[in-house]
């Protein structure tokens, strides 16, 4: 009832082909109803169906070995031979639309996807145009969706391929039809059940007194009415999961049971396995088990799988823990997790090796200090620095106290990493003195190497060029020597960083770094690599270049699951949207670091400093704050870039609220760090320096834009910056001039830009020149948008309201898709928006002048 329009909209895409469609709506609003009416609509298609599994830990990639089962050739020989990600992937592609016939693939409940699954649907939505093939992913929107599924949604959502379809709630009038007969009056059921399809239906088929307020208490209400046999198997198929083998639900219950179980509708044949028609009733029948038949239900099913030879190491370590099997938990949550790891999945990795600490209390001391050894690298990934310390000190007491020394150094050297992401500088060189002091009695060793690396890094990151280079060639040799190639690519990494600081070639060696890590499969130093080269490149003021970088590596790490340096680039690309004049977009991809709970210090640097600086620049409030925290994590840290970039933001923000003094002192302070540091950085403060009227100067050479700053070259200095994309900086170099004509133009820059502050800043140096003409500045009105809209993306919300697309949009208001593509990005930042269609019912309801039918005026 009332899905017209979404099968129509459903049955075209898989007509078209070449299509993602995210189908989304609350629990049992009518999704899986939805698929099977649009197959009941189609002719030749063939269909393939999976789901995401709702265990506590999913397996990874469970929808890709569902449908590697149905469609079988390449892609399940691969699949049992334990093939990489990589490989499954491009497998299950040229499988898809081989046979002449258009594919569908149905990936169910989303929701619970694990990140590798994440990643295939990323994968696949990057290379489905003009294929005849059609995935459609379910997604339940009604609860909080963690970090992963959010990033993923907005990536995919931002593919052309992709089309979003949601379901809404039943109307009162459909309640009402549905209930004619039932005895149930249509407004009760309404007010319980919101129109929710599932809801309503489960209500109405549940008999006895009351009426239940929830699909738990529907699920239990029916499941009471089994006889024992029968409800025994319900229980057990809810403790299997979400796919229950026929063959396994057989082995497990009687054939009373099975049989009252299967006329009960409760779950329904797919293919050679049961499910649940709706899983939130198996989620409500297995949170209903009691504790002791839960434990004896999970033993029975482990036993069971054993028996017929199952080797998914994830599914036996969940029914392990529900047993309370230590042993078993000790033998298949570790190769789970590091089947995850492999395939990219790295918070299940994580979770697995919980999983397996919790059990491990009887397990030896080495046997335990490896285990949290690998449980802190995983959390280091996932930017959870704080717990992976926990458990590295976890991993040195067990060390020491089986005198270890070779382990024992291997975790100083690891605590010394974790402790510089934690931006603690000085008990970083602490940890990793005394990891070589331990380490180098004992000869040359891979740990030796790595703790060479991590010194090595220290230096990078204290701007000691010279040693950071000289360690990391030591380490290098004793890396090619033992063939630990991740040591080799960070050492790599390291030399080449270095190099770069004294102004030598560094290209070769970052290439050779990030190959090395690419295949070696070091995920870490793979994303070091892409942060390195994005960054060196913005160093050098070659914005396009590191741009481009960037979104490289942010697409690697998110694929891969990098949390911590998927963040720290979001945190360079916020730096270069800023510099080229992309405050919004600038602006949103802080938000969004800043929004992630657990983000580490480091991680939340760059995001606050630019937050921070562009409302200083807007004239907008709450930028002291970011900008006091960017400077207590800058000074904690001891790593002299983010010291000048958050010192020169704060010079910054006191300069334009009119606090000269404070503005020089501040400047001054980033003299010492910045000297340093690149010629870009160096000419920064140099700028500043000047600029606030400090009598102090920095030695060496500075970058060409800011040494013709420096010159007095106004409009030469101007001129390199709108070269280089930086309209913001070419502004501040015609502002400095204090020539009336060049002072026009930077006021004009600094309005396109909303840079209201330095606007005034500008007025304010016009009336001192004695100017015949000073602008006026932006009309309150102007400013007080209701929506906090420049004009442009009032326009373009305008045009975004009556459904056009970007191109039309680009072409209506004479600018190119891409400029668009940005003002579209910051309005649904501004909104929060999760979509188009939301940002113009926003519109519609919240901005007068928007109707039905609205036109920005030119």
């Amino acid at each position: 009832m009332e899905r017209e329009s979404q099968l129509a909209e459903m049955v075209r895409c898989v007509n078209e082909g070449g299509r993602l469609v995210l189908l989304s709506g609350e629990a049992g609003v009518g999704k899986s109803a939805l698929l099977e009416a649009t197959r009941r609509d189609l002719g030749a298609v063939r269909w393939s169906w999976s789901a995401c599994d709702g265990l506590f830990i999913p397996q990874p990639l469970t929808p890709l070995f569902d449908l590697a089962e149905q469609l079988g050739g390449d892609l399940l020989e691969r699949c049992e031979a334990g093939a990489e990600r990589e490989e499954l992937f491009r497998a299950l592609l040229h499988e898809l639309g081989s046979t002449g016939v258009p594919d569908v693939v149905v990936v169910e409940d989303v929701h619970w996807a694990d990140e590798a699954t994440l990643d295939l649907l990323r994968f696949l939505g990057r290379r489905l145009r003009g294929a005849p093939v059609t995935v459609i992913a379910s997604i339940r929107d009604d609860e909080t969706a963690g970090d992963a599924l959010r990033v993923a949604l907005g990536d995919l959502a931002a593919q052309p391929t992709t089309c979003r379809i949601r379901l809404e709630p039943l109307s009162a009038d459909a309640v009402r039809t549905l209930t004619e007969g039932s005895g149930f009056a249509a407004d009760d059921v309404f007010r319980l059940t919101a129109g929710n399809p599932f809801y309503v239906t489960e209500l109405l088929q549940a008999e006895g007194p009351g009426v239940p307020a929830s699909a738990r208490d529907v699920a239990l209400a029916r499941a009471v009415r089994l006889d024992p046999s029968a409800r025994e198997a319900l229980e057990t198929a809810a403790l299997i999961g979400a796919g229950v083998e026929l063959s396994l639900l057989t082995a497990l219950s009687s054939a009373a049971g099975l049989d009252g179980l299967l006329t009960s509708a409760l779950l329904v044949a797919d293919g050679i396995r049961l499910r649940f028609r709706h899983e939130i009733v198996r989620l409500a029948v297995a949170e209903a088990v009691p504790p002791h038949r839960s434990f004896l239900i999970h033993r029975r099913v482990l036993e069971a799988l054993h028996a017929q030879g199952c080797d998914d190491n994830a599914r036996l370590a969940h029914h392990a823990e529900g047993a309370g099997d230590a042993d078993a938990v000790l033998r298949h949550a570790p190769a789970a997790a590091r089947r995850a790891s492999q395939l990219g999945a790295h918070h299940e990795a994580a979770a697995q090796f919980a999983r397996t600490l919790r059990f491990a209390g009887a397990a030896a001391r080495d046997r335990r200090a490896e285990l949290s050894e690998d449980f802190a690298d995983e959390l280091a990934l996932l930017d959870r620095f704080a717990e992976a310390e926990d458990a590295a000190r976890q991993a040195l007491a067990l060390r020491r106290e089986i005198g270890d020394r070779l382990g024992e150094g291997a975790a100083l050297a690891r605590l010394a990493r974790i402790a510089a992401s934690l931006c603690r500088g000085r008990d970083a060189a602490e940890q990793t003195r005394a990891a070589l002091a331990v380490l180098e009695p004992l000869g040359p060793t891979v740990e030796l190497a790595r703790a060479y690396a991590t010194l090595a890094h220290q230096c990078l990151l204290g701007t000691d060029y010279e040693s950071a280079i000289r360690w990391a060639r030591r380490a290098r040799q004793l890396a090619e020597r033992f063939d630990a190639t991740d040591v080799l690519s960070g050492a790599l990494n390291t030399e080449a960083a270095g190099a770069a600081g004294l102004g030598r070639e560094w290209t070769g060696l970052m290439q050779r770094a990030l190959e090395v890590a690419l295949a070696g499969r070091h995920q870490d130093q793979a994303g070091r690599a892409y942060a390195n080269l994005a960054g060196i490149s913005e160093g050098r003021l070659r914005f396009a270049d590191a741009e481009r970088c960037l979104h490289e590596g942010i697409a690697y790490c998110d694929e891969h699951d990098i949390t911590a340096y998927a963040t720290f680039l979001r945190g360079d690309l916020a730096h270069v949207l800023e510099r080229t004049g992309r405050w919004d977009e600038a602006v949103a991809t802080a938000h969004r670091i800043l929004s992630e709970a657990g983000t580490s210090p480091v991680g939340r640097q760059c995001a606050l400093v630019r937050l921070g600086v562009i409302r200083a620049r807007r004239g907008e409030s709450g930028f002291w704050p970011v900008l006091d925290e960017a400077a207590a994590t800058a000074d904690h840290q001891g790593e002299p870039p983010y010291q000048v970039a958050a010192r020169l933001a704060r010079a910054e923000a006191n300069w334009l609220a009119g606090h000269p003094s404070k503005a020089r002192r501040e400047a001054e302070s980033a003299a010492r760090p910045g000297a340093g540091c690149t010629a870009a950085e160096r000419g920064a403060v140099a700028v500043w320096l000047r600029r606030t009227g400090s009598r102090q100067t920095v030695r060496g050479e500075l970058a060409e834009p800011y040494q013709r700053m420096i010159d007095g070259d106004a409009t030469g200095a101007a001129t390199l910056w709108t070269e280089l994309g930086c309209p913001y900086e070419a502004g501040l170099a015609l502002l400095d001039s204090g020539e009336e004509e060049l002072l026009h133009q930077a006021y004009r820059i600094f309005t396109e830009l909303g840079a209201d502050a330095t606007a005034q800043l500008t007025r304010r140096a016009l009336r001192r020149l004695g100017a015949r003409f000073v602008p006026t500045g932006p009309r309150p009105t102007t400013r007080a948008h209701p929506l906090g809209l420049t004009r442009r993306q009032h326009d373009v919300l305008g045009l975004l309201a009556d459904g056009c697309t970007n191109a039309q949009i680009a072409e209506r208001l004479f600018i190119s898709a891409k400029t668009v593509d940005h003002h579209v990005s910051a309005i649904l930042a501004k909104l929060q928006a999760p979509d188009r269609a939301t940002a113009g019912r926003i519109a519609r309801l919240g901005v007068p002048g928007f109707g039905v039918s609205s036109r920005p005026v030119r």
